[in-house]
């Protein structure tokens, strides 16, 4: 709580004294504060006996005797531990801070000197004579420059500390006093005590300007220092110290939000990341170089995450990661006869294939590229592969896919970049010698993105992809350590440069044979156990599962025949579930009852022989078919008439047929004038589904030499192959498939080109076994085998 006190009014004992007179007043030592005459100052009183002088004192008069101690160690100085020199000064106000504690505004009057003591206990009270000061003498014109210098220097020194205050500056412009202003100046002055009770000492008023002005001269020079060293440093903040200067401030305010070090430990920890993956040395620079920039740019710049994910993709790409690779031929045997039932060709290529890599682990292998109906198995041999070689599989679907950056990924100037499929699989198996399936090739598209067709090029050419660079990584990565394998439908929709860096291995369709086997080795047991039934309680007979095959698919694959096995399974499932049965054997009549009426009517072999009626092979996408070509003529102008849907191909095959039977009708007893009076329909049945293609060359000719000669062709001959203008005939394409077709329907004999014979050894032993298969060079052999 403040108090004010009351102090003795003027005209009391000790109030006023003129120089040289004798005053008694109560001496007040100071620790470490000289006051000078014309300052106010707030001096702190705690000792018991100061406190008491001023409780005893004050009431009778308001002036102390202000002295500076000897030893600001000292609690009791006395008399002898003051020095002789000191201020008489005026308590304008006392304001208590508790009971131990007060504080005092005083006001210092004049100079003093102490006489001679007259009270010692319990606080020191002395007789003291007020001192005169002596004014400057001499030159004036000399004085007044000290005087002004003193003013200048001290204006200047005021400049150059921007803590003190206006009002100090213009106090020093409006002080004229010499004696004044040297107080004043003395002061304020950053001096040890001891410095200024030299000051309080000197009465001289020359004598103290020389004194102010040399202490004045002294902090000058440290201050014009300090000044030019802030100016040094604040040159030298550079921009990057700025950021680093903020980034401790952004530290200090992480460190309150809880959130310290994060940044930091994130940097370190990618560089350790880095240095574990293993870089070759200039994605190692590279890497460097983007960890540097990590470390200016804050946290919440949008670039910062844009570094970090790509630093993590650098250090999670596989640059040395290789999985340990054992080729173990019995083994990759064994695993491809598990996996797959028949495809003799298909795994004697692959088994030599390992073979060849394990001979030479090193070497640039194939491409290879595995062309073949949907549903034959391409993708899983792919699989089968990667476990025989005990490598890590990884399949990317290409279909439909018209981004070029699909496969080479983003640039890192765009938002949301992202390295392409490529690497995407490589960071995620973490090895660089995968098996990478390339499914469906055959339908990449393109616009106006780029091809990616044509980015496949580096990526499939072993001379060139231990370099491959992908956009968003912007690095050489090697590629030559993984085997890809493609798959395709169709070698059409292929560019000719990519199908020229790939080695082609056909994988046709099934037979009929094979599709049994396939059904009851692999399919039968996947589907009972996925739908929850044991061997014991769903027994499929053979002749059940052959009415699946024959009447309920009709596709070169198999995954067909796998619906309509699980829609059988399902609908016994139930009939078990619901308690009606513990066992069911499928039966034909189970598999009617499961599926409905059978799906497809197989086109089987004319009934009867007829002339202008021949039976074709022609090759699908879901395998052979058998292909009835009809003919018929009847009067007219010459007309050429034909329907059934076909291309523009079967058209042309059919003008040319239609010329040479007119160029043979003497060969074959025709009159001429027939061809000119008859007009001719050409029909294919089936006209809903297309039909194009120049297989059906020779039956269009036998079915028209048919119809003019009026001879019947043999209902248990089909035949296949194109004709030209001279009469031979051409080979073609699907053998396989046309063969098995053609014994499904219960043909004897086949006429193919004699170009195809070599295709022979290639059928299954069923087709060879049951058909007759006759090769033929012209269409005189073919009308010696068709005609009756």
């Amino acid at each position: 709580m403040s108090e004010d006190l009351a102090v003795p009014e003027a005209g009391e004992v000790g109030a006023e004294a003129g120089p040289g007179e004798a005053l008694v007043l109560s001496v007040l030592p100071l620790r470490n504060t000289v006051v000078f005459p014309g300052t106010v100052v707030p001096i702190n009183v705690g000792r018991a006996s100061s406190l008491r002088l001023l409780e005893e004192s004050l009431p009778r008069s308001k002036s102390l005797a202000l002295l500076l101690q000897k030893d600001p160690a000292q609690d009791e100085p006395g008399i002898e531990g003051l020095h002789g020199v000191g201020v008489i000064a005026k308590v304008l106000r006392m304001i208590r801070q508790g009971d131990d504690a007060v504080v005092v505004l005083v006001h210092g009057e004049s100079r003093m000197r102490v006489r001679r003591a007259v009270q010692l206990e319990p606080y020191v009270r002395a007789e003291v004579e007020v001192l005169d000061s002596v004014e400057m003498s001499g030159d004036g014109d000399h004085w007044e420059a000290s005087l002004r210098n003193l003013r200048e220097s001290a204006q200047r020194l005021m400049n150059l500390r921007p803590e003190v205050p206006e009002e100090a500056k213009m106090a020093v412009e409006e002080i004229t006093e010499p004696s004044i202003l040297t107080d004043f100046l003395g002061s304020n002055l950053s001096i040890e005590a001891r410095e200024k009770q030299k000051l309080i000492e000197e009465t001289s008023v020359g004598r103290r300007v020389e004194m102010v002005q040399r202490h004045l001269n002294s902090q000058l020079h440290i201050a014009e220092l300090q000044s030019k060293l802030r100016q040094d440093v604040q040159s030298e903040f550079t921009e990057a110290q700025k950021r680093a200067y903020l980034r401790e401030q952004l530290r200090a305010i992480q460190k309150e939000l809880g959130e310290e070090g994060s940044a930091e430990e994130q940097v370190e920890d990618l560089r350790e990341r880095l240095a574990e993956a293993g870089l070759p040395e200039p994605a190692q620079k590279h890497a460097e170089r983007e960890l540097r920039r990590l470390e200016f740019i804050p946290p919440a710049s949008p670039d910062h995450s844009v570094i970090v994910n790509y630093l993590e993709t650098l250090a999670e790409l596989p640059w040395n990661g290789l999985s340990e690779e054992v080729i173990d031929l019995p083994k990759a045997e064994e695993i491809l006869d598990r996996d797959h039932y028949g495809l003799v060709k298909v795994k004697r290529r692959l088994i030599e294939y390992l073979a060849v890599r394990k001979l030479n682990p090193g070497g640039r292998g194939p491409i290879l590229c595995f062309l073949g109906p949907p549903g034959v198995g391409k993708t899983s041999l792919g699989q089968s592969i990667a476990d025989a070689l005990g490598r890590k599989f990884a399949r990317i679907s290409l279909g439909g896919i018209r981004d070029e950056s699909e496969i080479r990924g983003h640039r890192r100037t765009y938002v949301g970049a992202m390295p392409g499929r490529l690497i995407q699989e490589l960071r995620r198996l973490g090895t660089r010698n995968p098996v990478i399936m390339l499914d469906e090739v055959d339908k990449i598209g393109a616009d106006f993105r780029g091809d990616p067709a044509s980015a496949l090029l580096e990526v499939l050419d072993p001379r060139q992809n231990h370099e491959f660079t992908d956009h968003y990584v912007d690095l050489p990565f090697d590629l030559s350590q993984v085997i890809f394998i493609a798959t395709c439908n169709t070698l059409d929709t292929i560019p000719g440069p990519l199908r020229d860096r790939m080695e082609i291995v056909e994988i046709p369709g099934y037979t009929e044979t094979e599709k049994l086997h396939i059904a009851r080795r692999y399919q039968v047991r996947r589907q009972l156990s996925e739908h929850g039934l044991t061997a014991e309680q769903c027994v499929w007979q053979e002749d059940a599962l052959a009415r699946v095959v024959e009447d309920y698919t009709r596709e070169a694959g198999v995954r067909n025949l796998e619906r309509q096995i699980a829609s059988v399974t399902r609908h016994i499932a139930a009939r078990i579930a619901k308690g009606e049965v513990e066992r069911v054997e499928v039966t034909p009549e189970v598999v009617v009852e499961a599926l409905g009426p059978p799906f497809y009517i197989r086109e089987s072999r004319l009934q009867t022989s007829a002339p202008g009626v021949v039976n074709g092979l022609a090759y699908t996408p879901a395998g052979g078919e058998l292909l009835h070509i009809e003919a018929i003529r009847y009067r007219g102008k010459g007309g050429l008439i034909l329907t059934g849907q076909l291309g523009e191909v079967m058209k042309e095959s059919v003008r040319a047929a239609l010329s040479l039977v007119r160029n043979r009708a003497e060969v074959l007893g025709v009159r001429a004038e027939d061809f000119d009076e008859y007009d001719v329909h050409v029909h294919v049945p089936a006209g809903a589904v297309p039909k194009d293609g120049p297989s059906a060359g020779i039956a269009m000719f036998t079915a028209l030499a048919s119809l003019f000669a009026n001879r019947p062709v043999n209902r248990e001959v089909a035949m296949t192959g194109e004709v030209n203008l001279r009469g031979l005939v051409l080979p073609i394409g699907g053998l396989k498939e046309k063969t098995i077709a053609a014994l499904r329907a219960g043909i004897k004999t086949v006429v193919i080109p004699r170009l195809n014979a070599k295709d022979i050894p290639e059928l299954p032993d069923e087709v060879r076994e049951r058909l007759r298969i006759v090769p033929v060079e012209t269409v005189d052999e073919v009308l010696a085998v068709a005609l009756e």
